[in-house]
């Protein structure tokens, strides 16, 4: 079978200018040679997988099945030179930290860590590795990674070993549709509402099993409120997005919320007794740590990790 990234390349090409010469050019290869590859393909395949009776070009339901085996093997082989790296000639003598994160706090924790430590260790390659908390945690318990980087240490696990460094408040988000919005003001101040009345609007809230989502179930418990959920998303981003253009109120963080394309929005701020994000770096604990990944902590430990938003 041929090239899952090569293939996946060549389709996604085709698809876009739903002409072959077209898609050819872009690629740097001939007409002919592509033409008579996507032949060949669903000749091995005995179906038809790019429709291109018409305009644009689309894929069959064939094709579509196609595309997401070479997407699925693509994945795994990526995964399989991921964890292989570490033992091939290439990387012998450098030292492979593999380090796990939430996606969305890696956007901001990893570049202001990550860059300046690698720049003083020439000897050390970063791997990183996304996912919920429950990921994290059975990553590095399972020796899977080295570090791992979140929020909200006091869910952790027993067996691993957290540092603290910085943090930085949850705000209600407000947009500019909702009857709550105050017209002129940005941070409202904590006494403009009483926290229970909002929390009983519709929100957006990112799936169970994120970091963020286990704190503002908290939040809704304390209050006694039962959540009026209109969408989730696996993204705080997506979710914090969706509420900023009016879909209805959500909690974020002001290192989510200064990525937003600028809106007419209200923030208000909670009690940060009632929630609050304190970031940690976290190690297995009883494994000998390298020199490295030493270093890695107390770099992290004397990072400015307070993001603010004005």
């Amino acid at each position: 079978m041929h090239d899952p990234d090569i293939m996946l390349t060549y389709l996604e090409a085709l698809l876009k200018h739903s002409n072959f010469t077209k898609a050819a050019g872009e690629l740097y290869i001939s007409q002919p040679y592509l033409t008579q590859l996507i032949k060949r393909v669903e000749k091995e395949l005995g179906a038809t997988i790019v429709n291109r009776k018409q305009t644009p070009f689309t894929l069959t339901e064939a094709g579509q099945i196609y595309y997401q085996y070479l997407e699925n093997v693509s994945a795994q082989r990526q995964k399989l030179n991921s964890r292989l790296e570490r033992y091939s000639e290439q990387y012998r003598d450098r030292e492979i930290i593999r380090i796990t994160i939430l996606e969305t706090l890696g956007t901001f924790l990893l570049p202001e860590i990550i860059p300046p430590f690698l720049a003083s260790h020439n000897n050390v390659k970063a791997q990183i590795l996304e996912g919920f908390p429950h990921q994290s945690e059975e990553r590095i318990l399972g020796d899977q990674a080295e570090v791992y980087m979140g929020q909200t240490p006091e869910t952790l696990d027993n067996n691993i070993q957290a540092y603290i460094n910085g943090g930085e408040p949850y705000y209600v988000v407000i947009p500019a549709r909702s009857k709550f919005f105050i017209p002129g003001e940005f941070i409202l101040d904590p006494s403009t509402y009483d926290l229970k009345t909002l929390l009983q609007e519709p929100f957006i809230l990112s799936t169970s099993g994120s970091a963020i989502r286990r704190q503002i179930n908290g939040i809704f418990q304390n209050y006694h409120v039962v959540p009026h959920i209109v969408v989730t998303s696996d993204s705080v981003i997506t979710a914090t997005n969706l509420a900023i253009h009016g879909l209805g109120l959500t909690i974020s963080a002001a290192s989510i919320i200064k990525r937003m394309r600028q809106q007419p929005i209200n923030l208000y701020p909670i009690d940060p007794d009632l929630m609050r994000i304190t970031y940690f770096i976290g190690v297995k604990k009883g494994k000998k740590l390298t020199p490295a990944i030493e270093d890695l902590i107390k770099d992290f430990q004397e990072a400015n990790l307070n993001p603010s938003i004005h």
